[in-house]
């Protein structure tokens, strides 16, 4: 894993990643099971988040706050965020660090997977049938070869101001 990260920031930051355009693709992760991507161009690092803070009246979804190489960022459940099943016993430390409109984040996450390009002409229609709580996380939906990838929208993931509003009603 240590061998991919700074590769993966270098070639973020360069815009191109093996040749692949940054813009058209997504960095992989799992949750509970699921792949997910993220977009490659908001992705920083990936490292082990220990000594993680709790912070009090946080929604469940924050798991506190976390130094990632001198600064403080907010650690995020992507399984808690999802609705996804939460495994006490296979609590995952690995976190992509995520910049996303000027803040940083820790996204906690089952594991990290590898960059793939998205194929131009396999977007799809979101599914109707997916919960609507959870169907405002997906931003687009792609038919690989031989599964099908949900990208998610981190405008949503990152909201918590929506989520302090629908806890409080």
């Amino acid at each position: 894993m240590n061998a991919l990260i700074p590769s993966v920031v270098k070639q973020a930051d360069n815009r191109a990643f093996g040749g692949i355009s940054v813009e058209g693709s997504v960095f992989t992760v799992v949750a509970a099971g699921e792949t997910l991507g993220i977009p490659i161009a908001s992705v920083r690092t990936i490292f082990r988040a220990t000594g993680i803070t709790p912070i009090p009246l946080a929604p469940q979804e924050i798991l506190g706050l976390v130094n990632l190489r001198g600064k403080i960022v907010t650690a995020v459940s992507l399984r808690r965020r999802l609705g996804l099943p939460h495994d006490e016993a296979a609590a995952s430390v690995l976190a992509v660090g995520i910049e996303h409109r000027g803040e940083d984040f820790a996204l906690v996450v089952d594991e990290v997977r590898e960059v793939v390009p998205l194929p131009e002409g396999r977007q799809i229609p979101v599914p109707s049938n997916i919960h609507a709580a959870r169907s405002g996380f997906v931003r687009d939906v792609y038919q690989l070869d031989s599964s099908m990838l949900t990208v998610l929208d981190l405008d949503a993931l990152f909201d918590f101001v929506h989520v302090q509003q629908v806890a409080a009603e």
